[in-house]
């Protein structure tokens, strides 16, 4: 798909799901929303979900897709997004040094840091894929725009 229609459809999914998100300010609530919609409207998304930051673990918290790892401590690549406080794309998994492997077939993956009112990290959104380097900054862009969405007050 190529740049343009790929922002495109970011931006109509933004528009889907923050309509849909009206109905609860639950964040649980909010993040299987947005996981079942992500799953099912991007092809090339093979899991789609959050890991909630509990402490010193990540536990696994709505999603869609093969069964998933209940709880990373840590290394992989959801908590180098932790870490450094940043999305993370992740081209090829298996040359990412600590990567968690949850499901073999996962080629790439890309991760984005959902945040609290205060800007604190409680949450990731961790996106996984069958092919290779299948992220970029315009999935980055609009994974990291329905990510704010998780705590933003619409009800």
């Amino acid at each position: 798909m190529d740049q343009e229609k790929k922002q495109g459809r970011y931006q109509r999914l933004s528009e889907q799901i923050e309509t849909l998100l009206t109905k609860s300010n639950d964040p649980i609530a909010r993040m299987a929303t947005v996981s079942a919609v992500l799953k099912h409207k991007m092809n090339h998304f093979f899991w789609c979900g959050f890991y909630r930051l509990d402490g010193d673990k990540l536990v696994v918290g709505p999603y869609q897709g093969a069964l998933a790892c209940q709880v990373l401590q840590g290394g992989g690549v959801c908590w180098e997004a932790v870490k450094l406080n940043k999305t993370i794309v992740v081209p090829n998994v298996h040359e990412f040094p600590g990567h968690i492997a949850c499901d073999w077939r996962s080629n790439s993956e890309i991760v984005v840091p959902v945040r609290n009112k205060n800007g604190e990290i409680v949450a990731v959104l961790d996106v996984d894929s069958e092919q290779f380097a299948a992220f970029d900054p315009v999935d980055a862009h609009g994974l990291e725009r329905i990510s704010e969405m998780i705590f933003t007050d619409v009800c």
